[in-house]
């Protein structure tokens, strides 16, 4: 039997436990993990999570020619676009910086404004904002094609002081095939007179384009020719590589008039009468009457050997007619092969008759002062024969009027 007082201890011993497990705030059951707070309300431990990376979006770009294509034609325009999101500025240069020019259009396409080179690599740079506002550059590199044929050609006159009648010449080397290749090069190449003068170009034939004032030039003319030509086709697999450019000053105006059948020149400087000569020139017969129409002093030469084999059509040696002489003192009219030049031979015949194979003969010292006192580009007019002259026998410009000459254009 236990005593009172043991049982009143035992009933404290409960009590104390019960005040100390309420002081402790433990938890109910299910609420492992939370903490209770201060009113007595369960709150969530939080739990940290990694914040999401953010995702740029920039502009897609759809460029013509593909990055690191080759065989690049020069003659067809790049192009850039933004297929999504807005096309900034755009840059095409070539290895050494040069730059090619482009504009974008109004739907936002960015075009080369110029043909580019053969045989070079061209790298483009471009700005874009993307959709989100995400601001980029990228590059792309291409390369243009290597050509077959590297089309040359040559400008005439190189410098210097000429006649009034000597047009601006663009030579090539081979033919420019195509009448549309043609008016390419017709549109890029560009002539500045001082003072301004009408003018048109016109094409001799495949080989030669010309430009010539609408009558002779003004005495003192200045005369400035660019030729940007590199980039376009003038043929299968032919391209043209270089650029050119020449200056020249007209001199006064000098303009001989031969009269075949009086046998006489009349020299002229600046309408002024100079000098009036006997001459003698191509005996009658298809092959050696000398060419009726106006010339242009090609080129000076004061000593040459002529060759009747390298006429235009030709005396081979062995055949009736044939020489080889040496002649001083030439001018030379046409490709053919007229001259006009010292002729001691046939002085006799000079003022009387027509005995040559076509060049205008002169005594020894009227073919010098004509010589000492002409220029290439001065002007020669040859009447009375039956045999015409034509324009690709020599710088045949003025054989046409001028409504006739702009019809020679590859424009027209």
């Amino acid at each position: 039997m236990r005593s009172r007082s043991a049982g009143r201890f035992a009933v404290a011993l409960v009590a104390l436990s019960l005040v100390l497990s309420a002081c402790q705030g433990i938890a109910p059951a299910g609420t492992a993990g939370r903490a209770v707070n201060g009113s007595g309300l369960i709150s969530a431990t939080p739990t940290v999570t990694p914040s999401p990376t953010p995702t740029s979006t920039p502009a897609v770009l759809d460029v013509f020619p593909a990055d690191l294509a080759t065989g690049f034609a020069p003659n067809v325009p790049v192009t850039v676009r933004a297929s999504s999101g807005v096309l900034g500025a755009v840059t095409l240069a070539d290895a050494k910086g040069q730059t090619v020019g482009g504009k974008a259009s109004s739907d936002g396409v960015w075009t080369s404004s110029d043909v580019l080179r053969p045989s070079t690599v061209y790298t483009l740079t471009m700005a874009s904002t993307g959709p989100d506002g995400t601001e980029t550059t990228t590059s792309s590199t291409f390369t243009t094609l290597t050509p077959k044929v590297t089309a040359t050609y040559g400008l005439i006159p190189r410098g210097g002081v000429v006649g009034v009648g000597m047009p601006v010449i663009v030579q090539f080397d081979t033919g420019v095939i195509t009448k549309a290749q043609r008016a390419e090069v017709e549109k890029r190449v560009k002539v500045t007179t001082v003072p301004a003068q009408e003018g048109a170009w016109g094409w001799l034939d495949n080989r030669q384009l010309m430009w010539r004032p609408k009558n002779y030039w003004f005495p003192g003319t200045k005369v400035t020719v660019s030729t940007p030509l590199h980039g376009l086709q003038t043929g299968a697999d032919k391209w043209i590589a270089a650029d050119d450019q020449t200056s020249f000053t007209v001199g006064s105006s000098m303009v001989s008039s031969v009269d075949m059948k009086a046998h006489t020149m009349i020299v002229r400087r600046d309408g002024v009468a100079l000098r009036t000569f006997k001459v003698s020139t191509g005996k009658p017969g298809p092959l050696t009457e000398t060419r009726n129409g106006v010339k242009v002093i090609i080129e000076r030469n004061s000593a040459i050997t002529m060759d009747s084999s390298t006429l235009v059509p030709p005396i081979p040696k062995g055949a009736p007619g044939y020489y080889k002489i040496d002649t001083k003192w030439n001018l030379r009219l046409t490709w053919t092969g007229e001259f006009i030049h010292s002729a001691p031979w046939s002085v006799n015949a000079q003022g009387t008759q027509n005995v040559s194979h076509g060049c205008t003969n002169m005594a020894p010292a009227d073919a010098e002062w004509m010589f000492n006192n002409s220029r290439m580009g001065d002007i020669v007019k040859f009447t009375g024969s039956s045999r015409p002259f034509r324009p690709t026998e020599g710088i045949g410009v003025w054989v046409y009027d001028f409504v006739g000459w702009k019809a020679q254009s590859a424009l027209a």
